[in-house]
């Protein structure tokens, strides 16, 4: 089992796990014969667009939290509950070894598929003025969400997918800036990475 116990993610509300990722299926072609492969499904909501979209013919959903897998089960093709970091993988933020986990993942994926994945930010300002302040705080849901493992920053998320050899396509924040975050950004290094709350990868498999 992953080192948090299940227990944890009793606590979380149902908001946690609803929801789907729109940003990420707008980015995907229609293909009703393409096949997509979800790790951290929760409830199903982002797989169920992307049928109802025709994105694709098939989608699998994988998660640890039998609760959300019995809601996917009437959203999409195929659900897997199981110990994603045992045996296969979870969202990064949550796992022990994301590299050793990604690395079992590429061979599954046919040349040219499209990977998409995000992970909250470390190097967010909030986090920054707080270790400034001497504190690094856990809370409920966030960046600093108790049941993460793994915290990233937009340079070392993009060196994950890189590494294992992939082509990063882009690399991008969950929202677009404000204009006034990105004026603020120009008198810090990477500054206008600093207002990036949740980091969003696309790569593709050569």
């Amino acid at each position: 089992m992953i080192s948090e116990p299940i227990s944890q993610y009793s606590t979380k509300t149902p908001e946690y796990f609803s929801g789907a990722r729109v940003d990420f299926i707008s980015r995907l072609p229609n293909n009703n014969s393409a096949k997509i492969l979800e790790i951290g499904c929760s409830y199903g909501g982002t797989g169920a667009l992307a049928l109802s979209q025709g994105k694709c013919g098939s989608y699998t959903g994988i998660d640890i939290k039998p609760q959300a897998i019995e809601i996917a089960k009437s959203k999409l093709s195929k659900v897997i509950l199981t110990d994603l970091d045992t045996n296969f993988s979870e969202i990064f933020e949550h796992l022990r070894d994301p590299w050793t986990v990604l690395a079992k993942l590429i061979p599954l994926l046919k040349p040219g598929a499209i990977l998409l994945a995000s992970s909250p930010n470390i190097a967010h300002k909030s986090i920054i003025r707080n270790l400034r302040k001497g504190d690094f705080n856990y809370e409920d849901i966030g960046v600093m969400d108790r049941t993460h493992l793994r915290w990233f920053t937009p340079n070392s998320f993009q060196e994950l997918f890189s590494e294992a050899g992939l082509i990063i396509t882009d690399l991008f924040p969950i929202s677009p800036l404000k204009s006034c975050q990105k004026l603020a950004a120009m008198f810090i290094p990477n500054g206008q990475k600093t207002h990036w709350r949740q980091i969003c990868i696309e790569a593709r498999k050569p």
